[in-house]
């Protein structure tokens, strides 16, 4: 027996991505700048982060962020499994988010603890997505499966479907994703640039946060 209903899903993720109009896209390299790195963006008003499973210290980074950080709402990305999507939900994870989807990873999602986001580049890939009962997506990668006139398009014939975008958007281009009708978050990591997390430069990572998260209302 199914864990979600069609509704339930789409309810759940709405209410992850109704808190930003950005989530950072966050790949954590050492564990110890999970925790401040987390308040950082927090306090800049972004507290939805996406936490990738590219490192070694993810987990690890999702379960302290979790412990220290309530105001946080994580997500695992990445997540490529029903293995990490059982992991991820164990550590704490609220949501988690796929760069794409095959069968086993919906039949995964269908008895998950979190929902699952998964990600289309294409309108075949979407239909097959919501035969499975979804409805809200990752668009990935974003600007390269076409960008805002991809997601213009799908706007028609799918109209139950909402996007978060990510994938080669940026502070300049947020504003015209955020503006579709089917959009209803995007997905972007021009707030944590490489420099700044080497350093631990939070203060120029926190202002660049604020202005992201000032992009809608």
């Amino acid at each position: 027996m199914s864990r979600w209903t069609i509704e339930a899903r789409a309810a759940a993720v709405d209410g992850v991505f109704a808190r930003a109009p950005v989530v950072p896209v966050i790949s954590i390299a050492r564990l110890e700048q999970a925790v401040p790195l987390a308040r950082c963006l927090v306090e800049a008003g972004l507290p939805v982060l996406e936490i990738t499973l590219r490192t070694d210290v993810a987990m690890a980074a999702i379960r302290a962020i979790v412990a220290e950080v309530p105001d946080a709402c994580v997500g695992a990305g990445t997540v490529l499994n029903g293995v990490d999507l059982e992991n991820v939900a164990e550590e704490g994870a609220e949501f988690a988010i796929a760069p794409g989807a095959t069968e086993r990873l919906y039949d995964a999602a269908e008895l998950a603890a979190v929902p699952l986001i998964p990600a289309i580049a294409s309108a075949s890939e979407l239909m097959r997505g919501l035969e499975r009962g979804h409805r809200r997506f990752k668009f990935f990668p974003a600007e390269a499966a076409g960008g805002v006139a991809a997601l213009k398009s799908l706007a028609g014939p799918f109209p139950q479907a909402k996007f978060c975008p990510t994938g080669g958007i940026d502070l300049a281009k947020a504003p015209s994703y955020l503006a579709l009708s089917n959009v209803v978050t995007i997905g972007g990591s021009w707030m944590l640039p490489s420099e700044a997390l080497a350093n631990g430069d939070y203060a120029a990572i926190g202002r660049l946060a604020a202005e992201a998260a000032k992009l809608r209302g």
